[in-house]
């Protein structure tokens, strides 16, 4: 009963809630960008490790115990250098904020653009017109040649023309201009794309795996569109439904007629929950474990110091002793990791034989680790 009272007020301390806090927020953070870049089969071996991990810490299965705290340090630097780019990704969503200088974008727009690559789609004419998001994506665009005109379904026709020279290109739009043509999109670098779609496909998808930009590809070999957002490619089935693609995405992205009311997504709710959900249990696991008490016998060496002046020390010396811990099992983790050693003060001693009691004065301890026994 106490230990539960214990507990429950660690729970609800502020230190706690702020913990509980940051450690969902990275969950979100992390969980969103795996979705959007697709590395799900690293990152669910990894989980898999994790699981493994707190299975033998329940069970008290030191060989494995052993091996992750001997291979752990290792391991994080390696998930730092797979992970680089993922983690990059992390860090630009958390800091990244809505640029103020976007004008909003006409509400005629959507249908225009849709009606476009409708026409494109029947005349199995290749296209990509993208839409920025909130996040910046010049860093992710290579050549292109600038335009700054205004979108008309002839010009966009044009663009995509087979003997223009941008038309393997994608087309930027920015407010309610067409600013760029024949720019080359990062390619997707995940599978979850079929190698049965194009390089415009591809390209697609790895500007929506790596930036909230929408991209709209019309495939030349289909005859249709579709949608590229989040890391996901949506098929449209018609003008109406690639017209409800732009809004949604205009509306998300606070670009349309400055609406900035907050738009919070069941989806996105759901996903928050279980953020702060798995971050609880992750906390109290932790802290459970912490707090579990554990007795284990430790083999430790002896530093002697240097006898009085007139005096020898003489006979057989015990080199290491065994000694009987309790404590919590963090602490009892580390000590194992870092034994500590007793110390004898000789310069003390009389001439003649001498009985020696080791207890907590011999030994540096954390704070509510004891000392049971002894052995020699």
């Amino acid at each position: 009963m106490g230990h539960s009272v214990v507990l429950a007020y660690d729970f609800f301390s502020w230190r706690a809630i702020l913990d509980i806090l940051l450690i969902s927020a990275a969950l979100f953070f992390l969980h969103r960008t795996l979705l959007r870049l697709g590395t799900w089969k690293i990152m669910a071996g990894i989980v898999l490790a994790f699981l493994v991990f707190v299975v033998a810490s329940a069970l008290n299965l030191q060989g494995i115990e052993w091996i992750y705290q001997n291979v752990s340090h290792v391991a994080v630097l390696g998930l730092i250098v797979i992970f680089q780019p993922e983690l990059r990704k992390v860090l630009e969503k958390a800091v990244s904020v809505s640029p103020g200088r976007l004008r909003d974008q006409d509400a005629h727009l959507p249908g225009l653009i849709a009606e476009s690559l409708c026409k494109l789609a029947e005349d199995r004419c290749g296209a990509i017109i993208v839409f920025p998001g909130r996040e910046p994506i010049k860093d992710k665009l290579s050549g292109g040649y600038q335009l700054n005109a205004l979108p008309s379904i002839p010009l966009i026709l044009s663009i995509f023309d087979p003997n223009s020279p941008g038309h393997d290109g994608a087309v930027l739009i920015e407010g309610n201009r067409l600013t760029q043509f024949g720019v080359r999109l990062p390619m997707s670098q995940s599978t979850r794309l079929s190698e049965e779609y194009g390089t415009r496909h591809h390209a697609a998808m790895g500007l929506a795996e790596q930036t909230d930009a929408l991209a709209l590809v019309v495939s030349e070999e289909r005859g249709r569109v579709s949608a590229f957002v989040n890391g996901e490619m949506q098929p449209m089935a018609n003008a109406d439904a690639t017209t409800a693609a732009i809004l949604d995405h205009q509306r998300e992205m606070g670009f349309l007629g400055r609406d900035n009311t907050p738009r919070i997504r069941k989806r996105t709710v759901f996903q928050v929950l279980i953020s702060v959900l798995i971050a609880t249990i992750f906390w109290s696991t932790l802290i459970v474990a912490q707090r579990e008490i554990v007795e284990r016998v430790l083999p430790v060496t002896i530093d002697y110091t240097s006898p009085a002046e007139d005096l020898a020390l003489v006979g057989n010396k015990e080199d290491e002793v065994k000694l009987h811990l309790t404590g919590p099992k963090s602490d009892m983790d580390t000590l194992a990791a870092n034994p500590p050693s007793v110390k004898i003060d000789l310069s003390r001693m009389t001439k003649g034989t001498q009985t020696i009691i080791i207890t907590s004065e011999n030994l540096n301890l954390p704070k509510g680790v004891t000392l049971l026994d002894s052995s020699p």
